[in-house]
């Protein structure tokens, strides 16, 4: 009898780890305004109609853990956080823009 893993995931598979980091509430939509350049809190609350301060913070915090963006603090008046895509960030570009591709 043969079983499949499907349940439990695999973890050698590269398509199911970027989905993984990239599903939860906001995680796509962030990432795809920061394909277009540095993002700040305040500017995401106001293009992510229904969301809360909460699931966004949340969703930068879980996302920067994973090394996917970079938060730098930018010392100018007034003092602003941007976050940018990482190197890792960048190198899932290709992904994310072929599945953009399949699902139109």
């Amino acid at each position: 009898m043969t079983t499949n893993n499907f349940s439990q995931g695999d973890p050698s598979c590269p398509a199911e780890n970027i989905l993984k980091q990239l599903s939860g509430k906001w995680k796509p939509q962030i990432f795809r305004l920061a394909l277009e350049g540095p993002v700040r809190f305040n500017s995401l609350l106001r293009q992510l109609p229904g969301s809360n301060k909460q699931s966004v913070a949340t969703a930068l915090k879980e996302m920067e853990e994973s090394d996917i963006l970079v938060k730098t603090i930018v010392q100018e008046k007034p003092l602003h956080i941007e976050y940018t895509l990482s190197e890792r960030g960048q190198a899932m570009v290709a992904v994310f823009r072929s599945m953009e591709g399949f699902l139109n």
